[in-house]
């Protein structure tokens, strides 16, 4: 049996009951003009209990089919860096 496909995305819309929709960004090269862009892509992922929101980063695997779009599920929430102001107690500056 194979591993199934894991993810990380940005929770772009949580309107929908138990749904996510998350959108993936990678980088990929054109072929003959090697330029490197930015293609995405979204995914309705199931959320049953309905924890994660807009602007969550979340991690989600594949799974069977729960509906005629869902067919992955969140595992869990990306713990974001704090930000260098936390990090090293300096307030930012005003002028």
């Amino acid at each position: 049996m194979t591993h199934p496909r894991t993810f990380i995305g940005t929770v772009v819309s949580d309107r929908m009951q138990k749904t996510l929709v998350v959108n993936v960004d990678r980088v990929k090269v054109h072929p003959k003009y090697e330029k490197r862009y930015v293609a995405s892509t979204t995914f309705k992922v199931h959320d049953e209990k309905g924890a994660y929101h807009t602007g969550d980063k979340v991690i989600f695997v594949e799974c069977r089919p729960l509906s005629k779009d869902k067919r992955w599920k969140v595992i869990e929430k990306v713990q974001s860096p704090k930000s260098k102001v936390q990090n090293y107690g300096v307030p930012p500056s005003g002028t």
